[in-house]
């Protein structure tokens, strides 16, 4: 998997996860194919028939089902494309698996099952949900409305996440394992509205709402179907607990330990991106 005639299909290549896989496999010399729908070829998760022509001369697949392995179908939709991987010879998957979610662990078990080199990435809470997903405009307005009680979470920075799925494509000795990743802190919501209101200097609060008031907030939102599906799945199910517990797998993935969510709010801060719209 070290050669440059290798190719690497990153699904979600223009996404949180996938365009930071993109850019370190570029960065190591590697090729990439971009795999989304404005790409060409496109790649689309609901049309099969795009998917051949991705496959088409790729060695290697990072995996990521968009909104999430949770949603029902995910399971029939990654053992057809693990089969369509292997019957185009593709050698080796990383897939991005959800943390604490039995749904994605099914999926887990069809990619292991397939015949092909993986290697598995479980993450759950990302901190770049407040930079770059759905909690952005509620740091912007000075207030995390959410759900969530004062259930921590070990929040886990993407660039973490993306520099192991690099790592599992240029080197043989990620085949096979199973990446559980968090940050080095439990942190509940709280906790993340203080750091962020020390990073930016002005205050930023956490208003915990009822779950039925969160969910008919993202209805009147707009957010698509299958996006305020996951929310909701995610804050009623996931964060209960089941994820307040540290592990080593970054460090023990790339030998250093993982980014402090602190670190990731100075980081973005110097990029502008919360600053106040005048």
């Amino acid at each position: 998997m070290t050669t440059t005639s290798n190719t690497t299909l990153v699904l979600g290549g223009t996404g949180k996860t996938g365009r930071r896989v993109v850019e370190g496999l570029k960065a190591k010399g590697h090729a990439v194919r971009v795999g989304s729908r404005s790409n060409v070829p496109s790649f689309d998760w609901d049309n099969e028939k795009s998917w051949d022509a991705c496959l088409e001369g790729i060695t290697a697949a990072y995996v990521t089902y968009a909104p999430d392995l949770a949603i029902p179908g995910a399971t029939d939709a990654i053992e057809a494309f693990c089969r369509k991987a292997k019957a185009a010879a593709v050698k080796r998957l990383v897939l991005l698996s959800g943390r604490g979610e039995e749904e994605a662990q099914a999926c887990e078990r069809i990619v292991q099952a397939s015949g092909l080199e993986w290697t598995i990435v479980r993450a759950s809470w990302f901190n770049q949900n407040f930079s770059e997903g759905a909690f952005i405009n509620m740091v912007l307005n000075g207030a995390i409305t959410l759900p969530a009680g004062d259930t921590p979470e070990p929040f886990v920075d993407i660039d973490d996440i993306a520099e192991i799925a690099v790592a599992a494509f240029t080197e043989d000795r990620h085949v096979g394992e199973i990446y559980e990743v968090t940050g080095p802190r439990l942190m509940s919501f709280a906790d993340i509205a203080s750091d962020l209101s020390d990073a930016t200097g002005r205050e930023i609060a956490y208003i915990d709402i009822p779950h039925a008031d969160f969910v008919d907030e993202i209805s009147k939102s707009g957010a698509p179907k299958d996006v305020a599906w996951v929310l909701d799945y995610l804050f009623a199910t996931v964060l209960d607990g089941r994820n307040a517990h540290l592990t080593d797998d970054v460090r023990r993935a790339l030998g250093r330990p993982p980014k402090d969510f602190a670190d990731y709010a100075r980081d973005v801060v110097a990029k502008g991106v919360w600053n106040e719209v005048d």
